[in-house]
């Protein structure tokens, strides 16, 4: 159980979440402008933290919000809010946003300074590699009809929500979307990967997907440490409805097994002895990145 779950940070300050206050004309609640990041923490160990930081000052830098921390100044706020929020398994969110104007004006505004926030929060128990005992989803697909630049992690998710809640809505835990050439892009909150025959294979990376970290890390896992073949290429629905496995990857679900798409089985309905063996090399190598 979380022993302290009150402690926040903001603008520099660690406080209780109550004490916490943003205005409203902060142009991350006006517009959604700003950038996000959620690390996963097992035992008090970041995974992929210095990954997750690269890929905030390139999202920073992408929309043009001058801001410069080091890895180390951003670290301690992290090792801090986690110690003051003291689970096994903690994620902190971080939000930086361009900051509070005096007026609603869509152009980006000369001389604010971005607003900083971040809380821990408890997340489930580190994947145990074991095909009896995972859990598994089930996904439906539809249409991807989100703006074309979801390589930046935006603050502006109402595109992936309402993709999500349609998942919810079917009944299911997620929902894979492919775009109108009905090729795979991404899930609304995960990247995906499909397994045929022995190998591994994601979409490659453009405006269309995330680059997450996760997924950066199995890739580079796989490669590393395996003697599976691994491919980034373009995926066809088809290929995925075919597949023998699909997964799910992201901070919080590491690589998480799809055993339904569309109410038919993945495969044979099981998880799959590939998701075994690659959970198992991403469980002993997840704390080196």
């Amino acid at each position: 159980m979380m022993m302290d779950t009150n402690t926040v940070y903001l603008n520099g300050e660690f406080m209780p979440m109550t004490q916490a206050k943003i205005s409203p004309l902060d142009r991350g609640f006006l517009f959604g402008d700003g950038i996000y990041e959620v690390v996963p923490s097992h035992n008090g160990k970041l995974i992929g933290f210095s990954l997750h930081m690269e890929r905030m000052q390139k999202g920073l830098d992408s929309i043009g919000i001058k801001l410069s921390k080091s890895v180390d100044e951003w670290r301690d706020i992290f090792e801090t809010l986690i110690q003051k929020n003291a689970a096994e398994s903690v994620a902190v969110y971080l939000h930086v946003s361009r900051g509070a104007d005096v007026k609603r004006f869509h152009a980006y505004p000369d001389n604010v300074s971005p607003t900083i926030f971040a809380f821990a929060f408890e997340i489930a128990p580190a994947t145990v590699a074991d095909r009896k005992f995972v859990k598994t989803f089930k996904v439906t697909s539809t249409e991807d009809l989100r703006w074309k630049r979801c390589q930046i992690k935006s603050t502006s998710l109402l595109g992936n929500v309402m993709h999500l809640q349609q998942g919810i809505d079917a009944g299911v835990n997620e929902i894979l979307l492919y775009n109108s050439a009905n090729e795979l892009t991404e899930a609304a909150a995960c990247n995906v990967f499909i397994v045929k025959d022995g190998k591994v294979f994601t979409p490659p990376l453009d405006n269309q997907i995330l680059a997450g970290v996760t997924r950066n890390m199995v890739l580079d896992i796989l490669r590393t440490h395996s003697d599976l073949e691994v491919q980034e290429r373009v995926i066809s629905m088809e290929e995925v409805r075919q597949a023998d496995e699909v997964w799910l990857t992201s901070s919080s679900k590491e690589i998480a097994p799809v055993v339904e798409l569309d109410g038919e089985h993945i495969g044979d309905g099981q998880v799959g002895a590939v998701w075994e063996f690659s959970q198992k090399l991403y469980s002993a190598n997840k704390f080196s990145y």
